[in-house]
């Protein structure tokens, strides 16, 4: 047990550091965790320059697999993402197709524009997502790959591509950062264009999550889960018995992520995220909000809070926020570098601090705080004051 918690906290580290300056995508990182160690993909939605492509090369560099992206076009051929016909084996008489470097080989994948993908594409990218398999001609090979997240505008009408989408077990629908968060996007834009990048060796860690996920103990939490089916099919909202069975995987996965072999009622929030549509996941807060309100995680509680939005995961969050501002004045102080590695300086901090304020400030009511939650802000505006005394660089001539 002791292995796997190391594990989560190691992979947890890893996509904290990767998502430094991508502000408001850390639920989407944290999805693309889930749904790799859950075996399964992730489709994204949302409008052009929302960061959807910047978190999947962040989170893919962390995790330091073979990564493969592409950019689908209504005349995207099938060698553009699987491969070329082998010309040397073609004159042998044998199609094969060359795959290096190429989507069968990958274990990390983006696709963006993925409904634009004509129907030879989308019929092979099924083998693929399905079974983990690639068939060609005489090619046949077994896929590394971990997990898939394709990219769209918006949901496909047509019904083929809709049945494609289906295949994504998980939908996520990202918009642009709200107002109250436009200083801290500003900030940690300007920081993440120029922060140098550095690959990572998480896919171990994820592997060894991703083993666990049959030792998972579910039989306490299926009455639960087979509960919140049964209240969102009598709010409407119906689910294919294969959905239905998969999400299990989601909740396994969430389970060994918080370092644990045995389910419970706090990790059937990935139900949200099997819904299609975004009406569909809202209509779902609604109807599982006394299930959702027990919902928490230790290491995905920005993808938790996004799933439920619910005042415990928003505490539960802001608190975690506010500690590592803290904690990162203290080692300041101490002369020690911050959890991130950068050399101490009290006055970078200030601007976390702010935003950390603003955030707090922006959800709750001055008479509505939780204790826990006035006492970090107190100690973080006291801090503040502390930072801003601080002498200033010296600014150039």
């Amino acid at each position: 047990m002791s292995a796997l918690a190391d594990a989560a906290r190691q992979l947890r580290a890893a996509i904290h550091a990767s998502t430094t300056g991508l502000i408001g995508r850390e639920p989407l990182a944290e999805l693309i965790v889930l749904a790799a160690v859950a075996q399964e993909h992730l489709l994204v939605v949302g409008p052009p320059g929302t960061g959807k492509s910047a978190v999947v090369r962040r989170v893919a560099q962390a995790l330091g697999g073979r990564y493969f992206e592409y950019l689908l076009g209504r005349f995207t051929e099938p060698s553009e993402l699987f491969g070329p016909v082998d010309l040397r084996k073609l004159r042998e008489g044998t199609v094969e197709t060359d795959v290096t470097g190429m989507l069968p080989e990958a274990e990390v994948a983006f696709l963006d524009e993925v409904f634009l993908g004509s129907t030879a594409v989308l019929n092979t990218l099924l083998g693929v997502l399905n079974e983990r398999r690639f068939r060609r001609g005489h090619t046949l090979l077994a896929c590394p790959l971990r997990v898939c997240v394709a990219a769209a505008n918006g949901l496909p009408e047509e019904e083929s591509l809709a049945a494609f989408a289906d295949r994504f077990l998980l939908h996520a629908f990202v918009e642009p950062v709200p107002d109250d968060q436009l200083e801290t996007l500003l900030k940690g834009g300007w920081q993440s264009d120029f922060a140098p990048t550095e690959d990572g060796g998480a896919l171990a860690q994820l592997d060894l999550l991703s083993q666990h996920l049959p030792q998972v103990k579910m039989d306490t939490v299926r009455p639960a889960l087979a509960d919140a089916v049964r209240q969102l099919r009598a709010a409407g909202l119906a689910l294919s018995d294969r959905r239905i069975v998969k999400a299990q995987r989601l909740v396994a996965a969430a389970t060994v992520l918080g370092g644990r072999l045995e389910a419970r009622a706090a990790d059937l929030w990935p139900l949200l995220y099997v819904l299609p549509n975004q009406a569909a996941q809202q209509q779902a807060r609604d109807a599982l909000k006394d299930l959702f309100a027990l919902a928490e995680h230790p290491h995905l509680r920005y993808a938790v809070e996004a799933a439920t939005l619910q005042p415990r995961s928003r505490i539960a969050r802001l608190l975690d926020a506010a500690r590592s501002c803290l904690a990162d004045l203290s080692s300041t102080e101490a002369g020690s570098p911050t959890q991130d590695g950068a050399a101490p300086n009290a006055s970078a901090t200030a601007p976390r601090i702010e935003a950390v304020l603003r955030e707090i400030d922006a959800n709750f009511a001055p008479d509505e705080l939780p204790d826990e939650l006035a006492e970090a802000r107190a100690q973080l505006r006291m801090r503040l004051r502390g930072a801003e005394s601080q002498p200033q660089p010296a600014q150039l001539a």
